[in-house]
Parts: structure tokens; sequence; C-alpha cells
């Protein structure tokens, strides 16, 4: 019972039933409102029936006293006055006499207002008196007589109080009623959020694979708690790609770095002096190079994966950019012994960055002259650039040994070297760099074969394609392989 007490009480206190109640209270305010007018012009409608009623009696016996006289207006008061009728009469002599009717005195409401009023008298019914309401006017009839014409409006009343005890039955109904859905609402609401809380801390502690449960029903929170499920899955890919990238970092860096440190150990050792040390400085040199070239494509795909777009997007000529580039790795690919074919679809615009889309075609065509066997019959390298599905697209095929497909994922994530590949120089961060400028261009890289070979197709979001561009202009790219 504590317990329930409890929830309750957590539920009553949230937000969402604040608010429960306060559009019960609201509706309450405007429903009062609404039936206090109808209720008003109700009983507006019946007192000017009954007063009309009155007014056009009055007349009917004042023309009666004016035709038959005091005797006519006498039998006709007589005729309609009935036991227990709703009509009420009264007609007396100037010296105050009753003469006929079925009210026993004149209302003393009447006498002193001079004019209509309302009045209680007592009507007999099963043996006793019961007091009923009743309207009544004075009839200026003439000859000295006195004579009252009234109407009884108990049932008016019994109408008039039943509309008043449904209105306030009602209005209690109502305000348990919405009381309660907003106390139910509001559990509800609270069992959500407490799932969430209990979700997140156990996020917080440790566990991030932990989802939000979703009901399936659709709506607001389950909208909520999928956009949240999204964001717990990227966080939880990035801290995956941190370890996995600091995991790396220690395997792959740790050679490089004893090699550094062993050629200018072995430097200081030579006998030669002063050349030796020149030798192994040169030496240091380039292997720090490469260490800096590391570095800086690791901090360029943190940029890629956590920058927005929008602020350096250009509209550019896609299938022209793509050639653009790859003429710049011609006489590397001819040097290498390959055929550079390229193949671009003119006046597919595209909105992006162009300086990472031209390096990421430069890392392809860098990876295909590096990994592929040049000078051999059919050697040869094509770039082609156009739409995909009508999707802007970049593809670098090579005739070369290609990925297993089971490889392929694996190969687009960090110091990710396949041992076919480890005899060549490189950081594993090509491809990866590739797949970080799709994903920040809501694209996606495929791997595909190209037999033989391996073609890689960089494609790009629907949204960078621009039908219209505003500015065509060239722009040298400067670019530099991974």
């Amino acid at each position: 019972m504590t317990a329930l007490l409890d929830r309750v009480a957590k539920a009553a206190s949230t937000t969402t039933f604040g608010l429960s109640a306060l559009a019960v209270a609201f509706f309450l305010f405007t429903a009062a409102v609404v039936v206090g007018v109808l209720f008003w012009q109700t009983n507006n409608l019946l007192t000017d029936q009954v007063l009309t009623t009155l007014n056009a009696e009055a007349r009917i016996l004042s023309s009666e006293m004016k035709v038959g006289g005091q005797g006519k207006l006498t039998e006709t008061v007589t005729a309609l006055s009935r036991p227990q009728g709703i009509g009420l009469y009264y007609l007396a002599d100037a010296n105050g006499r009753k003469i006929a009717g079925n009210l026993n005195r004149i209302p003393p409401e009447v006498e002193a207002e001079g004019h209509g009023a309302v009045f209680t008298y007592q009507q007999p019914a099963g043996g006793e008196d019961q007091t009923h309401l009743a309207v009544a006017i004075p009839v200026d009839v003439g000859g000295g007589l006195h004579l009252i014409i009234g109407r009884d409006v108990e049932d008016q009343r019994a109408f008039a109080d039943q509309v008043r005890l449904t209105f306030l039955l009602g209005f209690g109904v109502l305000s348990i009623v919405g009381l309660l859905g907003g106390l139910a609402v509001s559990r509800l609401i609270v069992n959500r959020m407490d799932e969430i809380t209990a979700t997140s801390r156990q996020i917080m502690a440790g566990d991030l694979s932990r989802r939000i449960p979703t009901s399936g029903r659709g709506g607001e929170l389950d909208s909520l708690a999928t956009n949240l499920n999204e964001m717990l899955e990227r966080i939880e890919s990035l801290m995956s790609g941190l370890r996995e990238v600091s995991d790396n970092i220690a395997h792959d860096l740790k050679t490089p770095l004893n090699r550094l440190r062993n050629s200018a150990e072995a430097a200081l050792r030579d006998p030669r002096g002063g050349e030796a040390y020149r030798e192994g400085l040169e030496r240091t040199i380039e292997k720090a190079d490469e260490l800096i070239k590391t570095f800086n494509a690791l901090l360029l795909i943190a940029r890629l994966e956590a920058g927005p777009l929008e602020e350096s997007t250009e509209t550019f000529d896609l299938g022209r950019f793509a050639a653009d580039v790859s003429e710049l790795y011609a006489p590397a690919a001819e040097e290498a012994g390959f055929a550079l074919a390229i193949e671009t679809e003119q006046g597919v615009f595209v909105s992006g960055n162009r300086q990472l889309i031209g390096q990421a075609i430069a890392n392809l065509i860098d990876n295909a002259i590096k990994y592929s066997r040049g000078g051999e019959p059919g050697s040869a390298i094509t770039v082609r650039a156009g739409l995909i599905d009508g999707r802007p697209a970049i593809s670098v095929g090579d005739h070369g040994p290609g990925i297993d497909a089971a490889d392929r994922e694996k190969v687009l994530k960090r110091f990710v070297r396949l041992e076919a590949s480890r005899t060549k120089p490189g950081t594993g961060l090509g491809l990866s760099l590739v797949a970080a400028v799709a994903r920040l261009h809501h694209g996606e890289v495929r791997l595909e074969d190209n037999q033989p070979g391996l073609r890689v197709v960089l494609l790009l979001s629907e949204k960078c394609l621009i039908a219209a561009p505003q500015q065509q202009g060239d722009t040298e790219p400067g670019l530099a392989a991974q």
C-alpha cells in the first residue's frame, strides 16, 4: 500500500500531471461558463413564456369585464380556477372580500410590489400541503375589483434544480475522471522515464551496449527513444573506434618508434662520427615524416567524423573534377606501368567539400597504383564519375589481386592492413579516410569485384546532387595521397 501511494505521489508531482490538471481545470471553467450561459438563457426563456401567457390572459379577462361585467368575469374566473391546476386566480371586491379563484389570499409579494412578482403558496397534495413556487400579476379590470392571475412554476423550478444537480454531478465526475486520467498518463510517462533513466545509469556505468526500450506503438516517446538509441549507437561506434585506434596506435606505431630510436642509437655508436650522425639524422627525419603523416591522417579522419559539412561545401562538376584529379596521377601511374583510363559523365553537379572528395579520389588511385601489379598485360586503372542509381558516385577499379569478400568491411577501419599488403609502404588509413569522407556526405563506400581486381565505389547522398549550379569554376585541388 505504501509503495502504491509513493507511486501515486510521484506521478502527481510530475509536470505531465500538472499540465493534465491545468487542462482539466480550464475545460471545467469553460464548461461552467457555457452551461451557466445556457441555464441563464433557458431561465429567461421560460420566464418570458410565463409572462407572455399571463399578459395574454389578462387582456382576455379585461375584455370579459368590459363585455359582460362583474358577473361574466366571476363566471370565467370560477371556470378557470381548477383545484391543483397551474393557473392561479384571486378575484375580490372593493372591500377585499374574495369572490372567486383558487387562491385563498392575495400574495403579499404582489400586493407589496404592485406589479408582477414571484411568491410561494401552499397546494394540497396527498393529504398534505406542499409549498409551490408561482408567478402572479395584478390585473386592472375596473369596477373596484381586485384580480390576481398567476402560474405555478414549480415544474420549471424542479427542472432548474435538476439541471443544477446534473451540472454539479457532471463536473464532479469530469474532475475525478480527468485527474485519474492525468495520473494514469503521468504514471505511463514516469514508467518510460524510469526506463530511460535506468538505461542511462547502466550506460554511465560503462555498458555502452544498452538501448532504451520502445513500446512499438509509435508516438513521441518511441520517436525520442529511437533517436536516443541512434545517438547511443553512434557514441558506441565512436568509442569502439577510439579504443581500436588506441590499440592500433600502440601496436602499429610501436615498431616505427623503436626503429626510429634504434636508428638514432646506431648513428651515435657509429665510429665515423659526423658523417654517420648526418646520415642517422636524415633517416630519423624520414621516419619522423612518416609518423607525422600518419598522425595528420588520424587528425583529418577525426575532424571529418566530428565536423559539420555545411560550413565547407562548394558546388562543382563531379565528372570534370574527378578527371582533373586523375590527370594529376597519370604520370605516376604510367611510371608504375599502368594505363590510367578516365570515364566521367559531364554535367553532374554536386554540393560538397571539394578538397576532401579530391583527397578521397587521390587515395583510391594511390592505393590502386600501390597494390596492383603494374607492367603486366591488362594492367589498367579505371576512374569513373557520374550517377549510380540516381546518386553521385566516383569509382576506381584495378586488375590487382583484389580483396576477399570477408575482408572488405574490415579494411575500411583504421590501421587495418591485410597480410598481402604488409610488405608495401603505408599506414592503413587510406580507405578509412575515404569512408570518413563518405559518411561526412551521408554516403557510403562499396568494395566490389572488378573481375579481376577490386573496384571501390564512393557513393554520395542524393542530397548532394545539384540540378542547377550557382557557380562553375575551375579550382586547382591541393591533394596528397595518404
